[in-house]
Protein backbone atom coordinates (compact mmCIF):
# COMPACT_ATOMS: atom_id res chain seq x y z
CA UNK A 1 0.00 0.00 0.00
CA UNK A 2 1.37 3.26 -0.99
CA UNK A 3 -0.30 6.29 0.85
CA UNK A 4 -1.02 9.31 -0.48
CA UNK A 5 -1.18 12.59 0.75
CA UNK A 6 -2.05 16.08 -0.93
CA UNK A 7 -1.98 19.62 0.25
CA UNK A 8 -2.47 22.81 -0.95
CA UNK A 9 -5.94 23.35 -2.28
CA UNK A 10 -7.64 26.37 -0.92
CA UNK A 11 -9.77 29.47 -2.61
CA UNK A 12 -8.15 31.26 -4.96
CA UNK A 13 -9.76 34.46 -7.31
CA UNK A 14 -9.37 34.06 -10.70
CA UNK A 15 -6.28 34.71 -12.23
CA UNK A 16 -4.58 33.58 -8.74
CA UNK A 17 -2.32 30.55 -8.48
CA UNK A 18 -2.40 27.64 -6.03
CA UNK A 19 0.49 25.01 -5.72
CA UNK A 20 -0.93 21.40 -5.02
CA UNK A 21 1.63 18.65 -3.34
CA UNK A 22 1.36 15.06 -3.30
CA UNK A 23 3.83 12.76 -1.05
CA UNK A 24 4.22 9.12 -1.15
CA UNK A 25 5.11 7.53 2.11
CA UNK A 26 7.85 5.93 0.31
CA UNK A 27 9.41 5.96 -3.49
CA UNK A 28 8.41 3.20 -4.91
CA UNK A 29 6.06 5.41 -7.69
CA UNK A 30 6.80 5.33 -11.31
CA UNK A 31 4.19 7.48 -11.88
CA UNK A 32 2.28 10.46 -10.92
CA UNK A 33 -0.79 12.02 -11.59
CA UNK A 34 -3.56 14.47 -10.62
CA UNK A 35 -7.13 13.79 -11.96
CA UNK A 36 -9.70 16.34 -10.70
CA UNK A 37 -14.10 15.91 -10.71
CA UNK A 38 -16.11 18.55 -10.42
CA UNK A 39 -19.61 18.74 -9.09
CA UNK A 40 -21.81 16.71 -11.28
CA UNK A 41 -18.89 15.73 -13.37
CA UNK A 42 -17.03 12.53 -13.87
CA UNK A 43 -13.10 12.79 -12.98
CA UNK A 44 -11.32 14.01 -15.94
CA UNK A 45 -7.43 13.63 -16.17
CA UNK A 46 -5.51 17.30 -15.38
CA UNK A 47 -1.54 16.62 -15.67
CA UNK A 48 0.35 13.54 -15.36
CA UNK A 49 4.30 12.74 -15.07
CA UNK A 50 6.73 9.89 -15.43
CA UNK A 51 9.68 9.04 -13.09
CA UNK A 52 11.13 7.14 -16.23
CA UNK A 53 10.71 8.44 -19.73
CA UNK A 54 10.65 12.00 -18.71
CA UNK A 55 7.29 12.05 -19.67
CA UNK A 56 4.87 15.06 -19.28
CA UNK A 57 1.17 15.31 -20.29
CA UNK A 58 -1.77 17.52 -19.42
CA UNK A 59 -5.01 18.19 -20.50
CA UNK A 60 -5.76 20.52 -23.14
CA UNK A 61 -7.83 22.63 -20.69
CA UNK A 62 -5.01 23.39 -18.55
CA UNK A 63 -2.13 23.38 -21.49
CA UNK A 64 0.07 26.60 -20.76
CA UNK A 65 -1.52 27.62 -17.46
CA UNK A 66 -0.71 24.41 -15.06
CA UNK A 67 2.24 22.69 -14.80
CA UNK A 68 3.36 19.17 -12.97
CA UNK A 69 7.01 18.31 -11.84
CA UNK A 70 8.26 15.91 -9.50
CA UNK A 71 11.22 16.41 -6.85
CA UNK A 72 14.44 14.55 -6.60
CA UNK A 73 13.91 12.35 -4.39
CA UNK A 74 10.82 11.00 -6.58
CA UNK A 75 8.21 10.09 -4.45
CA UNK A 76 6.52 13.18 -4.65
CA UNK A 77 4.70 15.09 -7.43
CA UNK A 78 3.50 19.27 -7.60
CA UNK A 79 0.78 20.84 -9.35
CA UNK A 80 1.55 24.73 -10.08
CA UNK A 81 -1.92 26.04 -11.17
CA UNK A 82 -1.69 29.64 -12.69
CA UNK A 83 -4.38 31.91 -14.34
CA UNK A 84 -7.03 29.76 -12.54
CA UNK A 85 -10.64 30.26 -13.73
CA UNK A 86 -13.47 29.46 -12.02
CA UNK A 87 -13.71 26.38 -14.39
CA UNK A 88 -11.00 24.79 -12.33
CA UNK A 89 -12.76 24.37 -9.30
CA UNK A 90 -13.28 21.17 -8.63
CA UNK A 91 -11.88 18.01 -6.22
CA UNK A 92 -8.44 17.46 -6.86
CA UNK A 93 -7.34 14.16 -6.41
CA UNK A 94 -3.67 12.84 -6.71
CA UNK A 95 -2.92 9.67 -7.71
CA UNK A 96 0.39 7.38 -8.41
CA UNK A 97 1.08 4.05 -10.39
CA UNK A 98 3.68 1.56 -9.02
CA UNK A 99 3.92 0.49 -12.95
CA UNK A 100 5.79 2.26 -15.51
CA UNK A 101 3.69 4.66 -17.90
CA UNK A 102 4.41 5.81 -20.99
CA UNK A 103 2.67 8.92 -23.64
CA UNK A 104 -1.03 8.58 -23.32
CA UNK A 105 -1.34 5.83 -20.58
CA UNK A 106 -1.05 8.50 -18.35
CA UNK A 107 -3.96 10.23 -19.24
CA UNK A 108 -6.01 6.94 -18.11
CA UNK A 109 -7.04 7.26 -14.72
CA UNK A 110 -7.89 3.29 -14.95
CA UNK A 111 -3.97 2.43 -15.08
CA UNK A 112 -3.25 4.56 -11.84
CA UNK A 113 -3.25 1.87 -8.79
CA UNK A 114 -3.38 4.79 -5.48
CA UNK A 115 -5.68 8.19 -5.16
CA UNK A 116 -4.78 10.31 -2.30
CA UNK A 117 -8.29 11.51 -0.62
CA UNK A 118 -8.07 14.66 -2.22
CA UNK A 119 -8.21 18.41 -1.75
CA UNK A 120 -10.92 21.06 -2.95
CA UNK A 121 -9.67 23.75 -5.28
CA UNK A 122 -12.31 26.56 -5.23
CA UNK A 123 -11.33 29.40 -7.69
CA UNK A 124 -14.11 32.60 -7.36
CA UNK A 125 -14.67 35.30 -9.95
Amino acid sequence: QVPLVESGGGLSQAGGSLRLSCAASEPSVQAMGWFRQAPGKEREFVAAISWSGGFIVSTDSVEGRFTISRDNARNAAHLQMNALEPEDTAVYHCAASVNRLYGTSLRDRNLFDYWGQGTQVTVSS
